[in-house]
């Protein structure tokens, strides 16, 4: 079903006439393109919930509905069945609202061909030929090992010859190296029956599904039956091979052999993604381990992202385990599937080695990401900085003061901070000088100073490893004496920089620092420096222009403080409300307050 829409009125309508039936629903922007896909047991409550006002606080979910032009929907028989759909269309349309999981690999099959005298080879290829494939492995070395293994037990050719029964009577063929080598018994030729190739592709195909006890025992019979037959070089050769898988076996971690197969997922999030660790056990032995990133999009349940890994990695690893371990109940939505908690015994230590693998992967993954930030452009040129100004730490926060005042009149000070070689304009502030009378901006620094950082301290905020001063060495000083004081001069470095030729000064050394004009570490303290001073200048022309207009208006019988409060910040200035309409004015104080303004005004004039 497809109806244009692009009314919200014409949305809420749809709403009300979808079937209470299991489905799935896609939202479309106004280009037709898919943005979100859901799984739904009733259509009509599940897609009617997102219009409601109580979904309104939810930020993300606002905007997703504000760019919902049209609805589609499809109904299923189950709610298993919407599940699945929904996970088979968000992979085909990828839609920018939907969870996904970070992990675009295409996995590793090994591949019983199917044809005379089948090969056994390795392919990220599945095709659905009557070939048998085994996998997905989440390892390409696993598959190598194996192949290997399987090599070393059983002559299995590695041609690509189509040995068909009158290619090899025809003599097509010759042997190759692998023949000569031993390796391969060169059914190419017609050394090798059909029936006895057959018979080690059969255990070929028992060592893939895991069942190694039972291709062991298949040996060990064969030994005997050699030895017996007095063939005790044949015995030997078997007797090497049962070595071998024995050894690889011991390699597996063996849970418990009572143990049926089965799938074990755990479970860790944070504030934006999730990690799911996926474990497949066959025969009470972990077969595979994989781990995967989910982004997070609408502020999704932990049950809905669980449930979302589940049956996209089952799916992706062919996994038909009717029994899934679970660190929480993901809901309902798999048929034939048991969820089981574990509290104690083997499937209990199952879960917490998986979630010990999850923990792993999630440090290892914040360890990369930390040596990817420290490879940014921003974090070389603070290593830069830290090298040049000899700092004991890196500067990933750094706070810059500027004064700004005319005469004296109206003196502030403004602090802008930088996070990782960036602004953070949320925290800057603004600095009303108090006590210092006249234009005397040492003083002032050194109150700004003193004030900014004995709060910073008080609240228990974090304190920067950098501050820069707008000035030489007399505001240099002043500020030290500051942290002096608060006994921070040796938690924070501090240094000024004179305008007149970019020098930088450090404290208790009359010697300036001078960078090369094109130095990284200048550019960023000359950024800082401009940016603190655009900040002040602001901060001082909004103060001028208060004080300006407060003083005229404050002159005028009949207008109060809180007028004259709101004037300033409709306007301004003087001149802009000398030029407002009556009709203005009284909206915003009242008709005889504008009348009493606009008299005075016209007297001035």
């Amino acid at each position: 079903m497809k109806v244009t829409l692009f009314r919200m009125a014409d949305l809420f309508d749809l709403c009300n006439k979808l079937p209470g039936k299991p489905g799935i629903y896609k939202f479309l922007d106004k280009e037709g393109q898919i943005i979100y896909i859901g799984k739904a047991k009733n259509l009509k409550k599940r897609v009617s919930s997102y219009f409601r006002r109580t979904n309104y606080e939810n930020r993300k979910i606002l905007v997703l509905v504000k760019k919902v032009a049209n609805i589609e929907y499809i109904i299923v028989e189950s709610e298993s069945d919407a599940l699945l759909l929904e996970n088979s269309l968000i992979k085909k349309f990828q839609p920018k609202y939907n969870i996904q999981l970070k992990d675009d690999k295409t996995f590793p099959w090994i591949c019983v061909k199917n044809e005379p005298f089948p090969r056994v080879f390795h392919t990220r290829k599945y095709i659905k030929d009557g070939s048998l494939y085994f996998g997905p492995y989440t390892s390409m070395s696993t598959v190598r090992t194996i192949l290997a293994l399987i090599r070393q037990l059983f002559k299995i050719r590695t041609c690509n010859y189509f040995l068909s029964k009158t290619n090899i009577e025809n003599n097509k063929f010759k042997p190759c190296l692998e023949y000569h080598l031993g390796n391969c018994m060169a059914p190419c030729i017609g050394n090798q029956l059909e029936d006895e190739y057959n018979e080690n592709i059969d255990q070929v195909k028992y060592l893939l599904k895991g069942n190694i006890s039972g291709v062991i025992n298949y040996l060990k019979n064969l030994m005997n039956e050699y030895s017996t037959g007095l063939k005790f070089e044949n015995a030997q050769e078997i007797k090497e091979k049962i070595m071998i898988l024995e050894g690889y076996q011991s390699k597996s971690t063996v849970v418990n052999p009572a143990i049926n197969d089965l799938d074990v997922f755990s479970y860790i999030d944070d504030e934006k993604s999730a990690f799911v660790n996926y474990m497949k056990i066959i025969n009470g032995a972990i077969n595979q381990s994989h781990t995967v990133q989910i982004k997070k999009r609408l502020n999704e349940s932990k049950n809905d992202l669980l449930l979302f890994a589940i049956v996209d990695i089952r799916q992706r690893m062919f996994s038909e385990s009717r029994e899934i371990v679970v660190p929480f109940f993901p809901g309902e939505g798999i048929n034939d599937v048991k969820f089981v908690i574990p509290k104690k015994g083997d499937k209990k230590s199952l879960l917490n080695l998986s979630e010990r693998n999850l923990k792993y992967f999630i440090a290892e993954h914040d360890k990369q990401a930390e040596q990817l930030k420290e490879k940014t452009p921003d974090n070389i040129i603070l290593q830069q900085l830290k090298m040049d100004l000899k700092l004991p730490e890196l500067p990933t926060h750094i706070e810059c003061f500027d004064n700004s005042n005319i005469q004296g009149k109206n003196p502030v000070a403004a602090c802008v901070v930088f996070k990782n070689g960036k602004p953070l304009k949320r925290e800057y502030r603004h600095f009303n000088i108090k006590s210092v009378v006249g234009p005397n901006d040492f003083a002032s620094m050194e109150e700004v100073i003193y004030r900014r950082y004995k709060r910073l301290r008080e609240e228990n905020k974090g304190l920067p490893q950098l501050i820069i001063i707008d000035g030489g060495k007399g505001q240099l000083s002043s500020a030290y004496k500051s942290l002096v004081k608060l006994d921070l001069s040796r938690q924070i470095s501090i240094i000024g920089i004179a305008k007149r030729l970019e020098e930088i000064y450090v404290p208790k050394d009359p010697v300036p620092i001078y960078f090369d004009k094109s130095s990284p570490s200048l550019k960023l303290i000359q950024y800082m420096r401009n940016e603190a001073h655009r900040f002040g200048i602001q901060f001082h022309r909004q103060k001028r222009d208060k004080s300006s207009i407060s003083s005229e208006l404050n002159n005028i019988k009949g207008i109060g403080k809180q007028t004259v409060e709101l004037l300033f910040s409709k306007f301004k200035s003087i001149e802009k409300l000398k030029n407002v309409t009556f009709e203005s004015l009284a909206g915003i104080i009242g008709k005889s307050k504008a009348k009493i303004i606009q008299e005075y005004f016209k007297k001035e004039n």
